[in-house]
């Protein structure tokens, strides 16, 4: 089911690295095709490309320019404008950005998942033992990276793809936390409260929305992994992302993405409400994810 990004084809004319925008453009081509009942031949004629080339741009190997693509589609009988268009935008992406830079020290799935980031309309995470990526304060961050090699270019990497919560138009996030991430005090207690507090003023950017699952959950949400939701222009595009030692892994197939859906909201459900202020800057007289992060820390004073 799942895939992992991958890199070094070798073949004179083909792409030489594939990310993983690359691959889940082909792996959507290859779907759309399947459904429609399509061989790779025929699809292949409709968007007048011939032989490997049809496996080659399934496989994200070669490119589809947007006339060959609409060809592809009509074939295929595509007929919603908003999945057709989100799935140019998807071709046309030239892969460069910010990320770029740093591509001689950052992981290639480091790099796949800025570029999903610098595109996502949403992206909904649920982390156990560590504050997501994109709330950790710099000291914080540097205590996990201090065993890798290259810290510092990978510690600015980190804080670069932070900014894509203060853009013009930034996705919206969703982060459920487990209360064991709160009690780790990488860093020692300095760090983490200044990570706490960061979680509060976070919280309050309309777009951030932080809960917390409190060790006393009483109901098991049938998932002990991390992940990561990427929505993206239209929900056929989203994309599940697992971080792993040897790799991250993406899931693209509708179902998987389902899945970790339904297992996103339960845990939702079971996580305290979320972190949040009245307009008088009062907040709100019930257990929530505030007092819990306030009971944390009151024990790091």
């Amino acid at each position: 089911m799942g895939s992992v990004a991958r890199r070094g084809a070798s073949i004179v004319g083909l792409r030489v690295e594939i990310s993983e925008r690359q691959r889940r453009f082909g792996e959507e081509l290859r779907r759309m095709r399947l459904t429609a009942g399509l061989s790779a031949p025929e699809a292949g004629a409709a968007a007048g490309i011939k032989g490997p080339a049809v496996s080659h741009t399934e496989a994200g190997r070669l490119s589809l320019n947007t006339e060959r693509l609409q060809q592809w589609m009509d074939a295929c009988g595509c007929d919603d404008p908003e999945y057709r268009a989100a799935l140019v935008a998807m071709g046309q992406a030239t892969g460069r950005g910010w990320w770029t830079g740093f591509k001689a020290h950052a992981h290639p799935s480091a790099l796949d998942l800025a570029e999903f980031e610098a595109t996502a309309a949403a992206l909904d995470t649920y982390e156990t033992l560590l504050i997501p990526g994109l709330l950790q304060i710099e000291p914080y961050a540097r205590v996990i990276l201090k065993t890798a090699s290259e810290t510092e270019s990978r510690l600015r990497f980190r804080m670069e793809r932070q900014k894509v919560l203060h853009g013009g138009n930034p996705p919206r996030l969703h982060a459920v936390i487990h209360e064991a991430a709160l009690h780790t005090r990488y860093g020692g207690a300095a760090v983490m409260r200044k990570q706490l507090h960061h979680l509060i003023e976070m919280s309050r950017l309309p777009h951030v929305t932080i809960q917390i699952l409190p060790s006393d959950c009483t109901q098991y949400a049938m998932t002990e992994a991390t992940f990561i939701i990427v929505g993206a222009a239209h929900p056929l595009l989203d994309t599940v992302l697992m971080e792993h030692p040897a790799g991250s892994v993406y899931w693209g197939e509708p179902e998987a993405v389902a899945k970790y859906r339904e297992n996103f909201a339960e845990l939702a459900g079971l996580a305290l409400p979320p972190l949040e202020v009245d307009e008088n800057g009062r907040l709100p007289a019930r257990r929530d994810s505030w007092g819990l992060i306030q009971h944390i820390l009151y024990k790091l004073y």
